[in-house]
């Protein structure tokens, strides 16, 4: 990865990047063979390989995913407790702390659920939530999620890659964007009178990014559906973005040949751009984005971490954005 002066964000072809989780894992190898411990390294490592799907909380219904195959779609990192990840969340429609959503979201009732996708496609539709679960099969994705406020966590979701839902579609020539849009309903949302943002929530992604693999519809977490604080039925995960990025309770998707204006870019464009890839590089304007807080770590001496280029999944998708000065397209 280059900055170079007036030219922007550079970087290698993709095939040539080497995540840093793997060429450390590689190192670590190396010593236990040169340690003599080749055998119980490699059984080790098999096992590692071979992770048995996570148990269950038991608190929702059940929700299976397969392993995925997609590159970058399991990290080896400590995931974030379920308690952690469904006490601890940003979704103003129910509560400006952290803790409201949890409190309050079981006002919203996620069946009867449609989604309408609109917009330049060949096969406009409305689909139920039933629909939508089989639409492909489920897997198992081990993300981490990097909140532009500087916090993380890692969190097993269970969804498949949006592509699978625009391929069927079928997205026409002039199809550049895809807007998000999220549901408001002030019988079920509490806090859609407040004036924190314009409502309905509404989020987008240029439609390469919205094809990368990576992109994923969610429906579950740790192996079971999503809890209503996170976003339920349906929501986004776009690993490689700030987590704003990644729609809640989705209702509608829809093609576009423009750039949508989306919820925070509106705003506060100074601090929340379009694009939000998570950058070391830059901060937002009231603070650094070079560490985080990741959640569950928040002992006396625990150090933030670094964050890095595309929260790490820079090999990933690093192409979409080559040649692009990612300062000023932040």
């Amino acid at each position: 990865m280059l900055f170079l002066k007036d030219r922007g964000f550079q970087h290698p072809v993709a095939s040539e990047i080497t995540p840093r989780a793997v060429y450390e894992q590689r190192r670590q190898m190396l010593r236990l063979l040169a340690a003599g411990g080749g055998g119980l390294a490699m059984a080790g490592w098999a096992s590692r390989e071979a992770l048995a799907q996570i148990p269950r909380p038991n608190k929702l219904a059940a929700l299976a995913g397969a392993r995925s195959g997609v590159a970058g779609a399991t990290t080896m990192e400590k995931l974030t407790a379920y308690a952690d990840v469904t006490t601890y969340n940003n979704y103003y429609e129910f509560g400006t702390d952290k803790s409201d959503p949890a409190r309050t979201a079981d006002t919203l009732k996620t069946r009867p659920w449609t989604v309408a996708i609109e917009g330049e496609v060949k096969k406009p539709k409305v689909y139920d939530l039933d629909e939508l679960l089989k639409l492909a099969p489920m897997e198992e994705r081990v993300y981490r999620l990097r909140c532009v406020e500087g916090w993380s966590m890692v969190i097993p979701w269970v969804g498949y890659s949006l592509s699978e839902l625009i391929k069927r579609v079928e997205p026409t020539g002039n199809a550049k964007f895809v807007e998000f849009v999220t549901l408001a309903d002030a019988k079920q949302m509490p806090e859609l009178n407040s004036r924190v943002l314009a409502w309905p929530y509404v989020e987008g992604l240029r439609l390469d990014e919205a094809m990368n693999p990576l992109a994923l519809l969610a429906f579950g977490l740790y192996g079971e559906v999503l809890p209503n604080q996170n976003g339920a039925p349906l929501r986004l995960a776009v690993p490689w973005k700030y987590g704003f990025k990644s729609g809640k309770s989705i209702v509608k998707i829809r093609f576009t040949d423009r750039q949508p204006a989306t919820s925070w870019n509106r705003a506060a464009p100074s601090e929340y751009g379009f694009y939000s890839n998570v950058n070391p590089n830059v901060d937002h304007p009231r603070w650094s984005q070079s560490k985080e807080r990741r959640i569950g770590e928040d002992g006396l001496f625990a150090k933030k971490r670094a964050t890095t280029m595309f929260n790490g999944y820079e090999a990933q998708v690093g192409q979409l954005y080559t040649g692009m000065d990612l300062k000023r397209f932040y």
